[in-house]
């Protein structure tokens, strides 16, 4: 084999993978050793063309699994009956995958019984709560026991996998993410919001979607965000509502009506950055806000229970707040009240990279296919 017969197949099927994984993708169509094969499975979709339509990225292949009311089960048989058939015939010399989600998984257990090796963007992270998030840490640990090359965000995630004793290759290499938050920002997107004035208030952004925050916890945290509203009448929330109507409509019930409430539709990739370089704080269940949100300098209050980046808490420039409405209240009031508090936060150092993840993993996997 020459080095011009590398065949690579990169797979996604969410947004946060489009996301993370463009830089990758980008990266490898500039080489010429690399045929790079971008397979969708339609696990998400709307969201995940837009993200598409920013990086110019185009899918060689597409599933379109997306059902409603689709199961776990579900993405899970159709993305492996689809991969199959377009592993058996585009026969790559290695598979990708990022992160953490049911398209991850089933990308990975297919590329196993082709016997093909997979590359694991994002390798490494843990809450060690196989439940909490749920599905996501049972799919990171499986994938890393199916990984030939695992692409470490930081040092915390290397020793992980070290102590997970996968076998592979382990690479530290940055957050991918960084990447992509970095080069979308310096195109200086906006996000304008119907009604919102960015001048007049503190905007406070907030998402809110993982299924362990379902229920009673999505209901305390809405109360949470009340109480922040009340306290501070120079705060507005900016709240992009999720497509899930287990999500949306509890939220469209408690905050619909509230005057500094600002429930939009889903931001796009370059909105969001562009709500992120405006907004004042971020209130967040998401595990890519806790990485891009201190790369612009913002303070991030996590509303979960556990999270699989302590890097962030331990760097300051994340805290971990729960779903308590007086423990959610607590620590916004402290930074809406303390300038110091604030700005020890919105100045601590991003501990998730520098921007060149994607280069390190293309010359890794170049070096793997070689040898």
């Amino acid at each position: 084999m020459t080095s011009s017969t590398f065949s690579v197949c990169i797979t996604l099927g969410t947004r946060p993978e489009a996301i993370k994984l463009a830089p990758v993708i980008q990266q490898f169509k500039q080489v010429p050793e690399f045929k790079t094969h971008l397979v969708l499975t339609g696990q998400h979709r709307e969201m995940v063309e837009q993200v598409m339509e920013l990086f110019d990225l185009k899918a060689d292949q597409d599933l379109n699994i997306m059902q409603p009311k689709q199961t776990l089960t579900d993405i899970t048989c159709r993305s492996l009956q689809g991969l199959l058939s377009i592993f058996e015939t585009l026969h790559p010399q290695m598979v990708l995958v990022q992160g953490d989600t049911t398209t991850a998984f089933a990308a990975a257990l297919a590329a196993f019984y082709q016997k093909i090796p997979v590359g694991h963007v994002e390798a490494g992270l843990r809450t060690n709560d196989l439940f909490n998030p749920y599905p996501e840490e049972a799919n990171r640990r499986l994938i890393s026991q199916l990984t030939q090359l695992h692409f470490a965000p930081t040092p915390l995630a290397v020793d992980n996998l070290q102590k997970s004793s996968v076998t592979g290759e382990i690479h530290h290499t940055g957050n991918t993410v960084i990447d992509a938050l970095l080069t979308v920002a310096s195109r200086h997107p906006d996000c304008a919001v119907s009604g919102l004035d960015w001048d007049h208030y503190r905007v406070l952004l907030a998402t809110v979607h993982r299924r362990e925050n379902w229920g009673e916890p999505l209901q305390n945290i809405l109360a949470g965000f009340r109480l922040i509203l009340e306290q501070f009448p120079d705060t507005a929330l900016l709240l992009p509502l999720h497509r899930n109507p287990t999500v949306r409509e509890p939220i469209q019930k408690a905050l619909g009506d509230h005057p500094r409430v600002f429930l939009t539709e889903p931001l796009d990739y370059a909105q969001l950055v562009g709500a992120i370089e405006r907004c004042y704080l971020l209130l967040t269940d998401s595990g890519g806000l806790q990485e891009e949100a201190p790369s612009l300098g913002k303070p991030v209050l996590v509303l979960r229970e556990t999270t699989e980046r302590p890097e962030a808490i331990e760097a300051g420039t994340a805290k971990l707040v729960g779903t308590e409405p007086n423990h959610i209240l607590a620590a916004a009031s402290e930074l809406l009240r303390d300038a110091d508090a604030y700005n020890q936060m919105a100045t601590a150092i991003n501990p998730f990279g520098d921007g060149k993840a994607a280069q390190r993993i293309v010359s890794i996997v170049k070096n793997y296919l070689e040898t």
